[in-house]
C-alpha cells in the first residue's frame, strides 16, 4: 500500500451511550470506548500497518482514540496534528439534549430531517453539507497531499466528519450520504490510485 489513508471513529463516548446530540461538546471515551479504539489498534497491527502521521480533531474523546490506536500498534510518538476542522458536526440547540426528549419537543419528523437530511440544519448548528464543506478543504490541502506523496496517514475523528470524507472517496451524493452510517472504532483502510480515486477498501470488523 503506497498511499494508505486509514479513518477511524472515536470509540463509544459517555454521552453516545446516554443517547444525547453531542456535536462540539467534549465528553469522554466510555470503557466500552477505550476497547473499541484498543481493538482498531490490534486490527491495524495484525495488517502490519504503521503510520508516518496522524490527524485528529479538537475534541477529546478523537484524540483519546489516536492515542490508544497509535499505543496499540507500538507507535504512540507519532507525530499527530488536531485541527478543529476534523470536529464533530456542530449539533447547536440539540447538543446535550436526549434524542427522544428532541423527539418530544420537536417531534419525530423534524428531527428526523435535522438528523438525516443532508443540507438542513438544526437550530444553531451545522447541516451534514456545512460539516463537508469545513472538512473537505482541509482533507485537500492538508491530508491528501500527504496520502499522494507516499506518506502513511491515519485520521481518527467523528461519525459525520468522517462521512464527509467517505462522501468523497467512496463517491456518494447528497441522496445517498445522508444513510450512511459509520460504526465507532472500525477502521476503514483505504489504498489510493494516483489519480486520488479508490484502489482498495478494506472495513476492519470484529
Amino acid at each position: 500500500m503506497n498511499r494508505l489513508l486509514v479513518l477511524a471513529r472515536h470509540g463509544q463516548s459517555e454521552w453516545n451511550l446516554k443517547n444525547l446530540f453531542t456535536g462540539w461538546k467534549d465528553p469522554g471515551l466510555t470503557d466500552l470506548g477505550i476497547e473499541e479504539a484498543r481493538n482498531a489498534g490490534r486490527r491495524l497491527k495484525e495488517m502490519g500497518v504503521q503510520f508516518d502521521v496522524a490527524f485528529t480533531s479538537d475534541l477529546s474523546r478523537a484524540q483519546a482514540t489516536c492515542k490508544l490506536i497509535l499505543e496499540e500498534i507500538g507507535q504512540p510518538d507519532l507525530k499527530t496534528i488536531a485541527n478543529l476542522a476534523l470536529n464533530e458536526r456542530d449539533y447547536g440547540d440539540l447538543s446535550g439534549l436526549n434524542k427522544d426528549d428532541a423527539r418530544a419537543r420537536w417531534g419525530e419528523e423534524q428531527v428526523h430531517v435535522w438528523r438525516r437530511s443532508y443540507d438542513v440544519p438544526p437550530p444553531g448548528g451545522e447541516s451534514l453539507k456545512d460539516t463537508v464543506a469545513r472538512v473537505l478543504p482541509y482533507y485537500i490541502r492538508e491530508i491528501l497531499p500527504r496520502v499522494m506523496r507516499g506518506e502513511r496517514v491515519l485520521v481518527a475523528a467523528h461519525g459525520n466528519s468522517l462521512r464527509a470524507l467517505v462522501m468523497v472517496l467512496d463517491g456518494l451524493t447528497s441522496e445517498t450520504i445522508p444513510s450512511l452510517e459509520l460504526a465507532t472504532g472500525i477502521p476503514l483502510v483505504y489504498d489510493l490510485n494516483e489519480d486520488t480515486t479508490v484502489a482498495d477498501k478494506k472495513v476492519l470488523e470484529g
